[in-house]
């Protein structure tokens, strides 16, 4: 039979394991960046043509307003937008691919952000060259913990 001590002392484990295996399940900035990599090919993003609009401090992490648009540098087009929130337990949060007639794509949409973190994305145009911007996020409440 298990006595109160010993129940007290498993119920607080179980709760102390619970917010362990939440945080093992985001994704780390090595793995962000590795899905980056298989984005891009490899290629290093260069700085320019993505411009990410994100507030660097929200109030609650369910609803996070963004937009992301991309200029391809003249003769090009955008193939593709990419949005990576290291700190999610998912990292590519968004992914839109676009057709020969898009020139300069935008996009805003509401993200979810576990916690704060570095808000990557990244364009791929069709000549495979590929451009990134960034903002750090401060989140003081947190989403995706269920």
């Amino acid at each position: 039979m298990i006595g109160r001590r010993q129940a007290l002392t498993l119920a607080g484990a179980s709760v102390l394991a619970v917010p362990a295996g939440v945080m093992s399940a985001w994704a780390t900035p090595r793995e962000v960046a590795d899905q980056i990599a298989k984005v891009t090919g490899g290629k290093t993003p260069q700085q320019g043509q993505v411009k990410l609009d994100l507030a660097q401090m929200v109030e609650n992490g369910n609803a996070v307003g963004i937009a992301v648009s991309a200029n391809a540098p003249e003769g090009r087009k955008v193939a593709s937008l990419h949005l990576f929130a290291e700190g999610n337990p998912n990292p590519e949060v968004l992914h839109a691919a676009f057709g020969p007639a898009s020139f300069a794509p935008k996009l805003s949409t509401r993200i979810r952000l576990a916690t704060s973190q570095t808000v990557v994305a990244v364009a791929v145009m069709d000549d495979g060259s590929c451009w990134t911007d960034s903002v750090t996020v401060l989140v003081t409440l947190a989403a995706c913990l269920e």
